[in-house]
């Protein structure tokens, strides 16, 4: 928000009790040394006492942002740290306030600023190109979620422990619907060196092609080891950034130079895109497009989980093998799908899904989560939901009774992601429980209403029927 880096400094790997200070921050975070302070913010890092995580906690304070008129930007900041949640940006947690602070509670980034690796030379080209890569795709990511960063520069960028890029410091960051009736964004904001030169033209200028002039700098710094346009007197450094006037050095390779040409390139109309980034020769050399999904604040990637799981062996035994082949009407694992039997639910499960006491609400739409009883086995239940997906082109993951299904539209919500869990209820019923896991509520509801309603209504069990299983299990 005012320039506060939250991971300037690395404290060791383990850090010993007596470094954080007591009592608990709101009764669950251990406090310890300051990481950064800005005008209206300091950031410490932290320690979950439950969890033992270290996490980087931002304190702004209310009495100052209310008397600058900044309470609408920190707003702001929330929603957009929220809106993109993605491995390569720094994120969000949860957001806690009392009467005069607001706590940003942050993903703790251990290998502090891309800026101090800078600073001892220049990088080997393959380094650069690869904190290229991943720079470039949070930012398409932010992008197509109408998230504009406008401050991207070397010192927000952080480093973890595994040497991969998070893009961090959303305070100068702004979204789509701010942008004004011609179009364009009119704010004046950026470091000097990596601001494009439209904004100095202050006639207005394209947030997103303003974020592509700043990755340009940033390459050439990350690969030249000093800025393509740099001057003592700052008119001097303005003129040649509205020129676009810079050399590059003789150890870049001719494909590097044309890119970085169209990186560069001082008007914003022939500049090149996002897209065509991706597609450039040099930026595609080891490519990898990111493939994850996000569920209980924790990052998956896709490629560690498209291997189907191992059974456990007691599952495998001859007693339940024989009791799969003899009845096919329980829904529990079938020889050689990979699946476990489904988590039995219990009275207290079966009456938190429900509303209140009335049972009936287990069995209806509730919002964005709808429920149904099923007394088809579970691999027909798994099957005609990959049935679902592959109508509507979605991707889909498994793991046990778990089906994730997600969409390939982007937007600012980001695609639409469905989760169904499969439950035991009896030993002849399974609850399925369906539920929007991301993106748009109204394509969610088309989505169940063209889809998963039509193509899943003759694997219900009859209400009827339902009620008279739990009147005799309840006897």
């Amino acid at each position: 928000m005012d320039g506060t880096r939250p991971q300037q400094q690395s404290p060791p790997a383990t850090a010993k009790p007596q470094e954080y200070r007591k009592p608990l921050l709101l009764g669950r975070f251990e406090v310890g040394k300051l990481l950064g302070q800005g005008n209206f913010a300091k950031v410490y890092l932290a320690r979950n006492a439950r969890t033992g995580e270290s996490v980087a906690i931002k304190v702004i304070d209310k009495e100052k942002i209310l008397k600058g008129g900044l309470i609408a930007h920190v707003k702001r900041e929330i929603e957009i740290l929220r809106r993109v949640r993605h491995p390569n940006i720094v994120q969000l947690f949860e957001v806690m306030a009392t009467k005069a602070k607001i706590y940003f509670v942050m993903e703790y980034v251990r290998g502090g600023e891309l800026f101090n690796k800078v600073a001892k030379g220049r990088l080997r080209e393959d380094t650069a190109r690869k904190y290229f890569q991943q720079l470039i795709s949070a930012l398409s990511f932010c992008h197509a979620r109408g998230v504009y960063h406008r401050d991207l520069k070397p010192e927000n960028l952080l480093l973890d422990e595994n040497g991969d890029l998070k893009v961090s410091d959303f305070g100068l960051s702004t979204v789509s619907d701010q942008i004004q009736k011609d179009g364009l964004f009119h704010t004046f904001c950026g470091t000097p060196a990596y601001v494009a030169p439209e904004v100095l033209a202050q006639k207005g200028y394209d947030a997103a092609k303003f974020d592509i002039w700043s990755c340009g700098v940033i390459l050439f710094v990350l690969m030249a080891g000093y800025l393509p346009f740099q001057d003592q007197n700052i008119m001097v450094m303005y003129r040649k950034i509205y020129k676009g006037e810079f050399r590059c050095p003789r150890w870049f390779s001719p494909e590097l130079v044309r890119l970085l040409s169209r990186l560069l390139d001082s008007n914003p109309s022939s500049r090149i895109t996002l897209p065509e980034i991706m597609e450039n020769r040099w930026f595609k050399k080891g490519f990898r497009h990111v493939r994850f999904y996000f569920e209980n604040d924790r990052f998956y990637s896709l490629d560690d989980i498209d291997k189907p799981p191992t059974p456990p062996p007691d599952e495998l035994s001859g007693s339940e093998s024989e009791s799969d082949s003899t009845s096919s009407s329980v829904p529990s694992q079938r020889k050689g799908l990979g699946l476990p039997r489904p988590a039995s639910l219990n009275a207290f499960d079966i009456i938190s899904f429900s509303p209140g006491f009335d049972l009936s609400g287990l069995f209806e739409e509730t919002g964005e989560e709808k429920r149904f009883v099923s007394g088809e086995p579970v691999s027909q239940i798994i099957s005609k939901l990959e049935e679902i997906a592959r109508v509507v082109s979605f991707t889909v993951r498994k793991k046990d009774c778990h089906v994730s299904l997600e969409g390939n539209k982007e937007g600012e919500k980001g695609p639409l992601k469905v989760a169904a869990d499969i439950y035991e209820l009896t030993p002849s019923l399974v609850v399925v429980e369906v539920k929007k896991k991301g993106g748009d509520s109204g394509e969610y509801e088309e989505f169940c209403k063209s889809q998963l309603k039509p193509n899943l209504q003759n694997l219900m069990y009859g209400h009827a029927a339902m009620d008279a299983i739990i009147a005799s299990d309840t006897e």
